[in-house]
């Protein structure tokens, strides 16, 4: 794919931090709004290493945080919650969400978001030998190490999962 095609926020922050990572695109489905799990098939990847990234609002405060979690998985607010140090937390309004990070709901990267928020990325994923984010909008992705995603995105791990 030519470069052009491939820039986004999320591979610039890569590129800019030197960290390997791979490029994987595909088609995306309009009419498909699971986004990680058209991913994983289309590119035929077990969905215990696509990542989704979710955003999450601390109540009461209304501030804004980052859960990473596989696509196999669901998020535990409880634990989360706990993780980032908030009383109770709900699922992020799309549009709030979509503001904050610069991206669209679907193509919601943990690199290179338009505000820097806290991210805390689910501990199982951290034995694997590499996992997929998002690249920055629908149809992209973006395979590194668990280590380094940490390490760009300056997240906390935790069990976040269940």
């Amino acid at each position: 794919m030519p470069a052009s095609d491939s820039a986004s926020a999320a591979t610039k922050a890569l590129a800019k931090a030197k960290i390997p990572h791979v490029l994987h695109s595909y088609d995306h489905d309009p009419s498909n709004h699971h986004f990680g799990d058209e991913g994983a098939a289309k590119l035929g990847f077990d969905p215990s290493i696509m990542l989704k990234t979710l955003v999450v609002e601390l109540v009461p405060s209304g501030k804004l945080a980052v859960a990473v979690v596989p696509v196999s998985r669901q998020l535990d607010l409880k634990a989360f919650a706990s993780a980032v140090g908030a009383k109770k937390v709900a699922m992020a309004d799309p549009a709030a969400a979509e503001r904050a990070t610069g991206y669209i709901v679907g193509g919601i990267s943990p690199l290179g978001q338009k505000k820097r928020l806290p991210i805390c990325i689910d501990e199982s994923v951290l034995g694997q030998p590499r996992v997929l984010v998002s690249g920055g909008r629908r149809g992209l992705s973006v395979e590194l190490s668990p280590s380094n995603l940490v390490t760009v995105t300056g997240a906390v791990t935790a069990k976040i999962s269940c």
